[in-house]
């Protein structure tokens, strides 16, 4: 396992163990977070956070990759954690989870789109079929 002294470089920054992460939680004067298996030190972005620096202050040390991704952060904002990115997790402590499930936001992807076009769809057809009903049932009367 890595550990400061002999943390490994990489092509992005450093190696870090979860350990080492949890030792950054120090209230907006070091705070660390994991981001799908990449570690980022927020600790200069905690005041200018949309969401307060609470929002990240809660995640200190920890995983956010479930929070962040249940937010939906914009493509600007995934853009903007690069600057904060100082290394990833050790291999043998990354999740599975670690293929960047970034969605895009200007475009849905098949699946959205596919429901979004059932979800227009059949309203529509039950209102035109509504009114032939209706229709019919007053022209017959």
């Amino acid at each position: 396992m890595a550990t400061k002294d002999d943390t490994a470089a990489t092509s992005t920054g450093k190696l870090f163990t979860r350990e080492e992460v949890t030792k950054h939680v120090d209230t907006s004067k070091d705070v660390w977070i994991i981001i799908h298996n990449d570690v980022y030190n927020v600790t200069p972005f905690l005041n200018e956070h949309p969401g307060g620096e609470e929002v990240l202050l809660e995640q200190a040390g920890r995983d956010a990759t479930e929070p962040f991704e249940d937010i939906g952060h914009s493509t600007d904002a995934r853009q903007m954690m690069t600057k904060y990115k100082i290394g990833e997790l050790v291999e043998e402590e990354r999740t599975k989870d670690g293929g960047k499930r970034t969605t895009n936001w200007t475009r849905g992807n098949e699946e959205d789109s596919s429901s979004s076009w059932w979800s227009w769809l059949i309203p529509i057809a039950l209102g035109v079929l509504a009114t032939i009903v209706y229709r019919n049932f007053i022209s017959a009367h």
